[in-house]
């Protein structure tokens, strides 16, 4: 349902979460829809005045610019919506041609037409990235009380690195030049063997596939990234052709970032690729800095989670920021379930051993913007950040499943015993205590019924 206004024309939804500013249907139409399908609400701005109304009223995500609209500077537009929503840091992706003055407002520039497949997977790298930095931000605070610091994230850490795969045709080593041309270190792969090798062996920030007329083993490679949980948010850009039989919604349904044209002049191609790059480097370097956090000394020296002490003091850190910039906060209690094999475990001492394993399991399972704590020697608790409570039911379901399919040596020739969770989910409310919602986490994983 659409309520026209004078200034605004906005979908009625509480949960909007994506502006779309955008004068003409053409663009905003499809968008909108697609990206509403997805499960990404939105809310559509004619112009500057409208975009600006719309962030007053409601709890925006991200936004998306059509750059034809935003009046004589996109790049001021973007900035003062930016400094609306502060201290939300809000992601503003850009539809039009790349260029340096928009680079500094725009967290990524991508060019029409925009699918809402693609739009998906850069607003959930996008959103994610904003939140990370939020939370990079409390940290710095939490550990500077205990005069420990972190190092901020890197400005630079050399040339963007570009992996290029496919047979060297010659518009793909015109692009390999254009790249090179724009400062990136292009490396070439001509195989899919060749290219996880690279993969595996180096960083890089965006991978180019060229598949000719067969795109079925470039399809492959973006769909076997896809499955890799260290190469999955690496940028994709797959050249296909006007006559392929493979059409643009699957390309981006198996997940390819970005799909190019071979007509396309390679200077153009060339700039989507850097912005990809540049846009990923950004969120590695920030996923960098908070992983230091393990190695400050304060944390659980068994686990490299944080210690009760230190989770109680950041915990209410991050409900005064949850306020500030209106957004959700969630925390999770995980109690290992006193099932008859872990009463066995735990009376020969295996639980004990095993219990610093888990945590660690559960450290690693988390987002990085996640806060991951050992209250007691079985309980470990989660803050989560910008997260619904069904959203932080589900990752504690995942958490669990994860860990229930692993099995701890119970020692004496004893078979082997598995450990499964009493989960306890409460969404901090408007003006609580965090320790409140912890505590109420906690009753509700004693009942056994989540």
């Amino acid at each position: 349902m659409v309520r026209d206004t004078s200034r605004l024309d906005v979908e009625v939804s509480v949960q909007a979460r994506v502006l779309i500013v955008a004068r003409e249907d053409a663009i905003a139409g499809p968008l909108s829809e697609g990206l509403d399908r997805l499960g990404w609400r939105t809310v559509t701005a004619r112009g500057p005045h409208a975009a600006l109304a719309a962030l007053n009223d409601l709890q925006i995500e991200a936004a998306i610019i059509d750059t034809t609209c935003a009046g004589d500077d996109p790049a001021a537009l973007a900035t003062r919506m930016k400094q609306a929503v502060a201290p939300r840091l809000m992601p503003i992706v850009a539809i039009g041609e790349p260029d340096d003055h928009l680079k500094t407002a725009f967290d990524l520039i991508l060019t029409a037409p925009l699918h809402p497949a693609q739009a998906v997977m850069r607003l959930e790298s996008l959103v994610r990235m904003a939140v990370a930095e939020e939370e990079f931000e409390l940290r710095l605070a939490t550990f500077s009380e205990k005069v420990r610091q972190l190092d901020a994230p890197g400005r630079d850490g050399g040339a963007l690195r570009i992996l290029a795969v496919g047979e060297p045709a010659p518009q793909f080593l015109a692009l390999s030049n254009a790249l090179a041309r724009q400062g990136a270190e292009v490396v070439g792969a001509f195989t899919a063997y060749t290219a996880f090798d690279y993969l595996h062996e180096k960083p890089f920030d965006a991978v180019v596939l060229w598949g000719g007329q067969d795109h079925s083993e470039a399809l492959s490679i973006g769909a076997g990234m896809r499955r890799n949980t260290r190469l999955y948010h690496i940028p994709t850009m797959l050249y296909l052709a006007e006559d392929s039989y493979v059409g643009v919604n699957e390309a981006f349904h198996k997940g390819i970032t970005d799909v190019a044209s071979p007509e396309s002049p390679e200077t153009e191609t060339a700039s989507r690729v850097v912005e990809l790059a540049r846009s990923y480097r950004r969120q590695t370097m920030i996923r960098t800095a908070l992983e230091k956090a393990r190695s400050t000394g304060l944390m659980d020296a068994t686990t490299g989670l944080f210690t009760r002490e230190l989770f109680a003091g950041h915990l209410g850190r991050m409900a005064s920021a949850a306020r500030a910039r209106n957004r959700p906060l969630s925390v999770c209690v995980l109690r290992i379930s006193d099932t008859a094999e872990v009463k066995a475990a735990r009376a020969g001492g295996w639980l004990d051993r095993a219990a610093p394993q888990i945590g660690s399991m559960i450290g690693r399972l988390v987002r990085v913007e996640d806060t991951a704590a050992r209250l007691a020697p079985e309980v470990f608790a989660l803050a989560l950040p910008a997260t619904q409570g069904h959203e932080a039911r589900s990752a504690a379901e995942r958490i669990g499943a994860v860990i229930g399919c692993t099995a701890f040596d119970a020692g004496d020739g004893k078979p082997p015993f598995v450990v499964s969770f009493d989960v306890g989910i409460a969404a901090v409310e408007p003006g609580e205590n965090p320790a409140n919602a912890l505590e109420r986490a906690a009753a509700k994983s004693l009942q056994k019924t989540g």
